[in-house]
């Protein structure tokens, strides 16, 4: 059974070439918060966790979100941010990461509107986000200036500069969940009446600019990733395209910018991406705009993600299972150029390894264990 699996496997572990760089297979570790880097700076043990997903087959790794240097760029505790201190600790993660033999991205990150006052570093500096948000008679989220905005775009340009300059592989932009970037793209959270709200194409300006500075510093050959979803940590049935339509209109232009794989972020990577047809979201990504596209979504478990698990409002034990023949044709007949695994590759780190091997009886279920440490 483990020689058929292996072979059914073989077409998720073929190298793949992402503009100026190969990756050794099709399988990508998801980006993960994990509230583990005091102080902004990535341990030792944050190299560890990386380093082990690398020595277990991982193709290409693309890092918890890590904040930019904007002041207004985190939203959380103990998440490490990419500037300042954290940058030697992330020149640790690379290194150690390429001495494994693998491949690394960090997922660029500023949070916007989802920030309140008294998160750190600087306690007393708000969210930053399309519109105001008053709480209690206190604005907590300022609507961002065309100054704000500049120097956003700014932020996100240095940090991919110092991304290649540490040796990264590739960078993704984080435009997905209700972050900042995503939060102009949503109409809902974008009501803006200038010209970076309104129509698709105003609220894409904000995004576009961010890609064209990040191409900008990074050259031509440098890979760029960026991440979006449908759906908000806050509302499972949000949407930023009605239709096929309204999503071309919405990605082919960052193509156009500069982006070189869509990592289409769903909570069930399996279902339709819109109404009428069985073609999910990442092969409408695919078709409308010419790119590779990141496929991810409960690869590996019997439960699809909900934000509870994290929260622990619900049980996040989940059971092993992977269909590598599904998985496997869909590869064959192009539906998705990668996969990208999460909350199995938390509990196992060598997850591709075994599924590469044929070794699916070997596979670890994830539990609360996962949430609580850095698996090594």
């Amino acid at each position: 059974m483990a020689d058929t699996d292996k072979t059914l496997a073989a077409p998720l572990f073929e190298p793949m070439k992402l503009n100026g760089a190969t990756l050794p297979n099709r399988i990508a570790m998801a980006p993960m918060t994990r509230n583990m880097s005091p102080g902004g700076v990535p341990g030792t043990d944050v190299s560890e966790y990386y380093e082990s997903r690398a020595l277990g087959g991982v193709g290409l790794i693309i890092t918890e979100g890590t904040y930019i240097d904007h002041p207004g760029a985190n939203g959380y505790p103990n998440v490490p941010a990419f500037h300042g201190a954290g940058l030697e600790g992330w020149k640790n993660v690379v290194e150690r990461v390429h001495a494994a033999g693998g491949k690394i991205a960090p997922q660029l990150w500023h949070v916007g509107r989802e920030r309140r006052p008294g998160t750190e570093p600087e306690g007393d500096v708000p969210g930053f986000g399309p519109m105001s948000i008053v709480e209690d008679g206190v604005e907590v989220v300022r609507a961002m200036s065309e100054d704000d905005i500049h120097d956003v775009v700014a932020s996100f340009a240095r940090a991919a500069y110092e991304a290649k300059n540490l040796g990264f592989d590739a960078i993704e932009l984080h435009g997905a969940h209700g972050y900042l970037i995503d939060q102009f793209l949503w109409r809902e959270s974008n009501q803006r009446t200038d010209a970076y709200g309104g129509s698709v194409e105003n609220r894409l300006r904000f995004p576009r600019m961010i890609v064209q500075a990040v191409r900008n510093v990074t050259g031509p050959d440098f890979p760029i990733i960026f991440r979006f979803s449908q759906w908000k940590l806050s509302d499972y049935h949000a949407r930023i395209a009605e239709t096929p339509q309204e999503l071309g209109e919405l990605l082919r232009p960052l193509a156009e910018d500069g982006v070189d794989m869509f990592h289409v972020s769903t909570r069930r990577m399996w279902e339709p991406g819109f109404a009428g047809s069985d073609m999910t979201l990442a092969q409408w990504a695919q078709e409308l705009t010419g790119r590779p596209v990141i496929a991810v979504g409960s690869i590996g478990l019997d439960k699809t993600f909900r934000t509870g698990h994290f929260t622990r409002e619900e049980d996040p034990t989940s059971k092993s299972r992977v269909d590598i023949k599904q998985l496997a044709d869909q590869r064959t007949d192009h539906q998705f150029d990668m996969i990208a695994v999460g909350r199995a590759l938390l509990s196992d780190p060598d997850w591709a390894n075994k599924v590469r091997e044929g070794r699916l009886d070997e596979l670890h279920d994830f539990d609360s264990a996962a949430l609580d440490s850095l698996v090594r």
